[in-house]
């Protein structure tokens, strides 16, 4: 099975899902993560503020990091081989990069406007992360 890294901006929380706004897109990646490794696929989240380690120990990504700047984050990875830049991928791609069937990112769409996105209106959810 193969695996999904996506290496994130700072954020204040290991999701970025804390404070009173949450980002859709944010939601919309964390709850494809979970998905993805409920159903045995290996899929990663690293963000400057909790995991910078991370950013360096990635030669590529270091490498992208020290050209472009932060302004290329977020990127991915799969099996350690960049797969997209500047945002992040859709369930679309996602499923494309991993092979891997609509069922197992536990999403009907990247459309906005699904129900997906209708879940969350914001909130820490009492994880102090705010």
């Amino acid at each position: 099975m193969k695996k999904l890294t996506i290496y994130e901006p700072a954020m204040c929380c290991p999701t970025g899902l804390c404070g009173v706004g949450i980002d859709k897109e944010l939601l919309r990646i964390s709850t494809v993560v979970s998905s993805l490794e409920k159903n045995g696929v290996k899929a990663e989240r690293f963000n400057l503020t909790n995991s910078p380690q991370e950013f360096i120990k990635n030669q590529e990504v270091n490498q992208l990091m020290m050209e472009k700047g932060i302004e290329i984050l977020p990127l991915t990875t799969v099996d350690n081989k960049l797969v997209k830049t500047g945002g992040y991928p859709t369930n679309e791609e996602i499923m494309k990069f991993l092979d891997v069937p609509l069922s197992f990112l536990n999403a009907k769409s990247t459309d906005k406007n699904d129900s997906l996105f209708k879940t969350i209106d914001g909130g820490c959810g009492g994880e102090g992360c705010c």
